[in-house]
C-alpha cells in the first residue's frame, strides 16, 4: 500500500506539472531537442551509475565489513541480498511505469536507493547491513530498467543509438571505478570521522540526490492514462519464484554442494513457484509479464541474448581481478586499475556502435561482431599464465570489452524497435531481468567451477611434486591444501616451490573456466546471427505508434 500510495502522489504532481503547462495528459510528446535529451540523460545516467556501482563496489571492503560486525559466516549475504531484490523487481517497474508514468517510479526507485544506502552505511551489525542492501536492490532494479525505458520514450529507434550507447560506458566505467572506490575506502580507517568503509555507500548520496533534482525539473513525459488492475499474486509468485531459484545457484548450492537438500530444496520449489507464475500469467487480466511477447521473435531472441551477455560479462568482471590478486599478487585497488583496458573497450565500442547505428540505420552487425569478438577473448584467456606480461592481458580484456560495448546497448535498440508502444516498459525492463538473470547464474557457475578446479589441481600438482621432488615437500603440513582453496592469503607465506606449485594450479583453474566461458558467448555469436533487422523507427514514425498507443487506451 506503501508503494502505491507514494506512486500516487508522484504521479498527481506529475499530472499538476503537466497541466500547469497547458498540455493534455493524453497529448502527443513535443519532440525533444539534443540539449534536453543531453541533460535528461545525465539524470538518467547518474540513477544507472549508482546501480551497476553497487554490484562492484562492496566485494573490495567485504573483508573489513567482516572484520568489523565478526560475520564471515554471513558475507556473501551482503552481495546477494542486492541481487535477488534489484533482479526480482526489475520487471515489475517496467509494469508499473506502465501505469503510473516513467517519472514518478523512476524517482521512487531513487528514493528507495538513497534510504537503502544511508540505512546501510549507518549499520551496526551483519543483519542491519544485509537487510538495507536488499532495500538499495529494490531501488537498484529500478533505476537499471528505467533508464532504458525512458530514453526508448523520447527518443525514436533511428536516433537512439548515439545517445543509449552512453549506458555501456556507464557499465565499463562502473566495473572498474567499483573495485577502485571500494579499495579505496578500505584503505582507510576513517574519512571525515567515518569509517572507512561506510563510504562506499554514503558516497551515493550526493549522486542520487543530483539524479532526483535533474529528472523532477526536466523529465516531463506526457502520462498516457488508461485504466489498470496490478497483478498482485503473479508479482508475489514472480519474486519469490525467482528469490529461491538465485538462492539455489549462488548461494546454496556453491556454499553447500548441489546434491545438499537446501540446494534441492529451494531450487525444486522455485521452479514449481515459475511454472505456477507463468500459468497464472495466462489467466490475468493484466499481466506483470505479458506472454504474448514471447511470440515477438526479437523480443524472445535478445531476452536470450542478454542472458549470454550478462553471463560474460560478469564472468570477465569478477575472474579477472581474481587472476590479478590471485596469481599476480596485486591489491584490490590495483586490480581494479588493471581493469581499464576492459573499460575501455567497453565505453569506445559502446559510444561507436550507436553513432554508426543511428547514423547508417543498421543494428544487426554489432551484435554478431561482438559476440564473435567476446569469444575469442575469452579463449584468449586460456593462455594466461603465472608470468604473463600486462600488455597481453590487457589486449584480451580490450577484445572482451569491445565485444560487451557492441552488443549490450545494440540489443536494446532492436527489442524496443520491434514491441510495440504501449509495451515499451515491460519489454525493455523484462531484457534487463534477463541479462541480470544471466550476470547471477553465470558469476555461479564459473566461481563453482573454479572452486571444483582448484581443489583438484591442488591434489594432482602436489601429488606430482612429491613424486618429483620429495625434498621440496620436506616439512610442509599436507593439511594446509583446504586453507589455500579457502584462504588465498596463504599462497604469500609459502616456500617458493609451493607457491609456484599452488599458483600453477589457480592458473589451470582458471584455463577451465574460460574454456566453460567460451561457449556461452559462442552461443550468443549464433543467437545474433539469428536477429531479424527490421528498418528503425524515425521521428515520424516513432511519433504515429505514439499516438496510436493512446489511442487505443482512450478507445
Amino acid at each position: 500500500m506503501f508503494l502505491q500510495d507514494a506512486l500516487r502522489s508522484l504521479s498527481s504532481r506529475d499530472n499538476l506539472t503537466l497541466m500547469s503547462n497547458k498540455a493534455p495528459i493524453n497529448a502527443p510528446a513535443k519532440a525533444h531537442t539534443h540539449r534536453e535529451i543531453m541533460v535528461i540523460l545525465g539524470g538518467l545516467m547518474t540513477g544507472l551509475f549508482l546501480a551497476a556501482l553497487d554490484q562492484t563496489i562492496v566485494a573490495t571492503s567485504l573483508k573489513n565489513i567482516v572484520e568489523e560486525f565478526d560475520g564471515l559466516n554471513h558475507y556473501t549475504w551482503v552481495v546477494t541480498a542486492y541481487l535477488l531484490t534489484s533482479t526480482a523487481s526489475t520487471p515489475i517497474y517496467g509494469k508499473i511505469s506502465d501505469i503510473y508514468g516513467r517519472r514518478p517510479v523512476f524517482q521512487f526507485a531513487i528514493v528507495t536507493f538513497l534510504i537503502g544506502s544511508l540505512l546501510a552505511g549507518a549499520s551496526q551489525n551483519m543483519n542491519q547491513l544485509i537487510a538495507t542492501r536488499a532495500l538499495q536492490g529494490l531501488g537498484a532494479g529500478g533505476l537499471m530498467a528505467l533508464a532504458f525505458v525512458i530514453i526508448g520514450d523520447i527518443v525514436p529507434p533511428r536516433e537512439r543509438g548515439r545517445y543509449q550507447g552512453y549506458f555501456g560506458a556507464v557499465w565499463g566505467l562502473s566495473s572498474v571505478a567499483g573495485p577502485l572506490l571500494g579499495g579505496f575506502f578500505a584503505d582507510h580507517n576513517q574519512i571525515l570521522g567515518v569509517t572507512g568503509w561506510r563510504w562506499i555507500f554514503y558516497i551515493n548520496l550526493p549522486f542520487g540526490i543530483a539524479a532526483l533534482l535533474i529528472t523532477s525539473a526536466v523529465l516531463h513525459i506526457p502520462k498516457v492514462k488508461r485504466a489498470h488492475t496490478i497483478d498482485y499474486l503473479g508479482a508475489l509468485l514472480m519474486v519469490v519464484s525467482v528469490c529461491l531459484v538465485l538462492l539455489s545457484v549462488s548461494i546454496y548450492g556453491p556454499q553447500y554442494g548441489w546434491g545438499d537438500s537446501r540446494t534441492v530444496g529451494y531450487l525444486v520449489t522455485g521452479l514449481v513457484l515459475t511454472v505456477l507464475f507463468l500459468y497464472w500469467e495466462t489467466k490475468a487480466k493484466e499481466p506483470i509479464l505479458p506472454l504474448h511477447l514471447f511470440k515477438n521473435h526479437t523480443f524472445s531472441l535478445t531476452s536470450a541474448l542478454g542472458a549470454v551477455i550478462g553471463a560474460g560479462m560478469f564472468g570477465a568482471i569478477v575472474m579477472l581481478p581474481l587472476y590479478f590478486q590471485v596469481v599476480k599478487g596485486y591489491s584490490a585497488t590495483e586490480a581494479g586499475l588493471k581493469l581499464i583496458p576492459l573499460m575501455l573497450g567497453i565505453v569506445s565500442t559502446s559510444i561507436f556502435s550507436g553513432k554508426m547505428i543511428t547514423k547508417h540505420g543498421h543494428y544487426k552487425r554489432f551484435p554478431i561482431v561482438g559476440t564473435a569478438l567476446m569469444t575469442a577473448g575469452v579463449l584468449m584467456m586460456t593462455r594466461l599464465e603465472i608470468d604473463t606480461p600486462y600488455w597481453q592481458i590487457s589486449i584480451y580484456a580490450i577484445m572482451v570489452g569491445a565485444g560487451l560495448g557492441l552488443s549490450m546497448q545494440t540489443t536494446i535498440i532492436a527489442l524496443q524497435n520491434s514491441v510495440d508502444f504501449k509495451d515499451m516498459g515491460v519489454a525493455t525492463s523484462s531484457n534487463t531481468f534477463f541479462r541480470s538473470l544471466g550476470s547471477v547464474f553465470g558469476t555461479a557457475l564459473f566461481g563453482a567451477v573454479l572452486t571444483n578446479r582448484v581443489t583438484h589441481y591442488l591434489s594432482t600438482n602436489f601429488a606430482e611434486l612429491a613424486k618429483s621432488n620429495p625434498a621440496a615437500l620436506d616439512g610442509f603440513d599436507m593439511s594446509k591444501l583446504g586453507g589455500i582453496s579457502n584462504s588465498t592469503a596463504v599462497l604469500k607465506t609459502l616456500p617458493p616451490v609451493i607457491q609456484t606449485t599452488a599458483l600453477d594450479a589457480f592458473v589451470s583453474s582458471f584455463h577451465v573456466v574460460f574454456y566453460a566461458a567460451a561457449p556461452v558467448t559462442a552461443i550468443g555469436f549464433i543467437l545474433a546471427l539469428m536477429l531479424r533487422e527490421t528498418p528503425l523507427r524515425t521521428t515520424q514514425d516513432y511519433a504515429a505508434a505514439r499516438e496510436e498507443a493512446a489511442g487505443e487506451t482512450l478507445g
